[in-house]
């Protein structure tokens, strides 16, 4: 079982081949292909290698599968007793992507 952790939009992934992941938009149209260079780990299930901070050489591939939009978000603030109150919300840019392959070369 070999995995791998990426990291793009601030954030880490787990990620294995087949697998479909949402993360922050990202500028490329549904069907291209993105390459990830900023891997932190990666296993083929024997063995492990750990990036000092990112694994030399190694990449990820993925398709982009859709270009969406997340569930609303509503923040809602108020000060008790001293009639203030105000609604907020937003709607995260997402992106999701299919992992085609792990390659450590």
């Amino acid at each position: 079982m070999a995995y791998a952790v990426i990291q793009t939009g601030g954030k880490q992934y787990r990620v294995e081949s087949g697998n479909e992941i949402d993360v922050e938009k990202l500028d490329a149209e549904v069907g291209t292909d993105i390459n990830f260079s900023e891997v932190l780990l990666v296993s083929d299930g024997a063995d492990l290698q750990v990036g000092e901070p990112f694994v030399s050489g190694a990449k990820v591939s993925a398709e982009v599968v859709d270009q969406f939009k997340d569930d609303k978000v509503i923040a809602f603030k108020f000060r008790r007793r001293k009639g203030y109150h105000r609604t907020v919300g937003h709607r995260r840019q997402l992106t999701r992507l299919k992992i085609k392959t792990i390659s450590t070369k």
